[in-house]
């Protein structure tokens, strides 16, 4: 049986700027081999879309959930997308 693929469109709130939030995603992806991107947005949330197998990307939905050690998560805001086509998970300014 052929893994299924999903994809996520998550906004993360807290303190998640200027904690090594993004290399922690982007760390992460690399090892639940995750594709997709993530960035800052102006009003201090970041923003990421992941894509993967179902079951993969239900455990980087966990670490967001954690962030790395100085991040506070408050919230997860995740919605269900349509799947793109990504190569790779890339960090955007």
């Amino acid at each position: 049986m052929a893994a299924e693929n999903v994809q996520k469109h998550i906004f993360i709130s807290g303190r998640v700027q200027g904690v090594g939030f993004r290399a922690f995603i982007r760390r992460e992806a690399a090892v639940l081999n995750i594709k997709g991107w993530a960035k800052n947005l102006a009003d201090g949330r970041v923003e990421t879309i992941i894509q993967g197998d179902k079951n993969k990307v239900s455990q980087m939905i966990a670490k967001l959930r954690e962030g790395p050690s100085y991040a506070k998560v408050e919230n997860l805001k995740i919605n269900d997308e349509e799947l793109t086509d990504f190569s790779d998970f890339k960090i955007k300014f």
